[in-house]
């Protein structure tokens, strides 16, 4: 019985809501609490999506991965229930409760039938108010952590990304790892985990949003159930905002592997810049269209230089970056990245056709449907237009920036952000045909 209401919930739970049906609603609980909220009363069930303001960014000096661990812990057991107990009470009622540490946010997600509202809320308040962080479970996701950490040490792509990081914030919490190194990871206590619990997670940092079988009324209920006894506000203060360091520079990490990881990047816009849809656009067109965009034609296509290649805005709450990446034989890396500095000289030349901006606009606005294919899906997007202040009317006049964009914009953009020779690029492997910089 528990097996099958296990399996239903889960089946339920990836079913697709219609776009075009999506109402939001802002629900603000007896105690001031507010979530956005979509009802959808055709199944039984909820999906509620949260997050906190300041990630692994925050992490103390010498305590790397402190948000990823308490991630990882908090459902290992709170108030009376140690860590088996609690996993069992939300596997016995078909609970799903995740908590996850971002790089801006720490989140969580709450996925429960409608019969056992109560019961997920009471549990959820449990993991946020009385974590115990018991010494086992805790050892034993360290444990874990430590061996994703070695094992990372041997993938070239998670070096690549994290050499470009480590360049464009050195001195900053965004030039860490978010799970950390396995010497800080180490040094975490439970002491450093319930600090992080008791002045990190607040009611005055805290965006909701839920989808579901539920009405705003009892909605509200249940968010005083969960976070009522949280702090007003955080007691540690956001990072300041900085500016990435970009040189143009060009790194290798020498791996002995037969495919190079290459990645590449320089400053690009925040969410709040104005010319973001516009920016959006130009790197649609330059390398975030996948097999439409002239990175994919110019370098895969054309020449099979590059087993993958692709470029997107990384707008951090802190920073904005245009970042890229591509896989090519140790052989063909000098080659591929001429084509793509080529391609980053070319869009910012002006080297733009109505056509590509009319197929760009299409695929843009038309993907934006596949945001709404489950229920967690739509409660994401509700936290992250409340965490951008896109406003409650949002999936109305989105697409409608999308169309306002103009071959002039896109030019006017692409000439003022894209700097082919100030484009750092990182090569993890053996390649051919590149001097790194001095």
């Amino acid at each position: 019985m528990k097996v099958a209401k296990l399996f239903i919930a889960v089946l339920l739970l990836a079913l697709p809501i219609n776009a075009h049906a999506v109402d939001v609603v802002r629900v603000v609980s007896p105690g001031g609490i507010e979530a956005w909220l979509v009802e959808d009363h055709a199944n039984p069930l909820l999906s509620m999506q949260f997050a906190f303001a300041g990630g692994t960014e925050l992490d103390p000096v010498g305590k790397s991965g402190l948000a990823n661990l308490a991630a990882g812990t908090m459902d290992e057991g709170a108030g009376d229930l140690d860590s088996r107990a609690f996993q069992q009470r939300l596997t016995d009622n078909a609970i799903h409760l995740r908590f996850n540490a971002r790089i801006d946010e720490f989140s969580g997600n709450l996925k429960t039938l409608s019969e056992t509202e109560d019961l997920a809320f009471d549990l959820l308040r449990l993991a946020l108010t009385e974590p115990r962080f018991d010494d086992e479970p805790v050892a034993r996701l360290k444990s874990q952590i430590q061996a994703g950490i070695r094992h990372d040490r041997e993938d070239p792509d998670t070096l690549a990304f994290e050499e470009l990081f480590r360049g464009f914030f050195s001195g900053h919490g965004y030039a860490l790892r978010s799970e950390g190194s396995e010497e800080n990871v180490a040094a975490i206590t439970a002491d450093d985990l319930r600090a992080f619990v008791a002045t990190r997670l607040a009611r005055g940092n805290l965006k909701i949003g839920v989808v579901g079988d539920i009405t705003p009324d009892r909605l509200g209920r249940l968010l005083d159930r969960a976070f009522a006894h949280l702090p007003a506000e955080p007691q540690v203060k956001r990072a300041a905002d900085i500016a990435p360091k970009v040189t143009g520079r060009l790194a290798v990490i020498e791996m002995d592997v037969v495919q190079s990881a290459i990645v590449f990047g320089h400053a690009g816009p925040k969410r709040d810049d104005l010319d973001y849809y516009v920016t959006l656009i130009m790197n649609h067109i330059l390398g975030g269209g996948s097999f439409t965009s002239r990175l994919y034609e110019e370098v895969r296509e054309k020449r099979g230089l590059a087993y993958s290649v692709g470029s997107n805005l990384y707008p951090l709450d802190r920073a904005g970056l245009i970042v890229g990446s591509a896989g090519t034989e140790n052989a063909r890396v000098g080659e591929t990245v001429k084509i793509i500095r080529d391609e980053w000289r070319r869009m910012a030349g002006g080297d733009l056709t109505a056509d590509e901006l009319d197929r760009a606009k299409t695929n843009v606005t038309g993907s934006f449907p596949l945001s709404f294919t489950s229920t967690d899906k739509i409660a994401s997007v509700l936290v992250a237009m409340q965490t951008n202040n896109l406003g409650i009317d949002y999936l109305e006049k989105r697409n409608a920036y999308i169309e306002a964009v103009t071959l002039d914009d896109v030019k006017r953009v692409a000439a003022q952000v894209l700097r082919a020779d100030m484009l750092d690029v990182i090569v993890v492997g053996k390649p051919q045909g590149v001097t790194p910089t001095p």
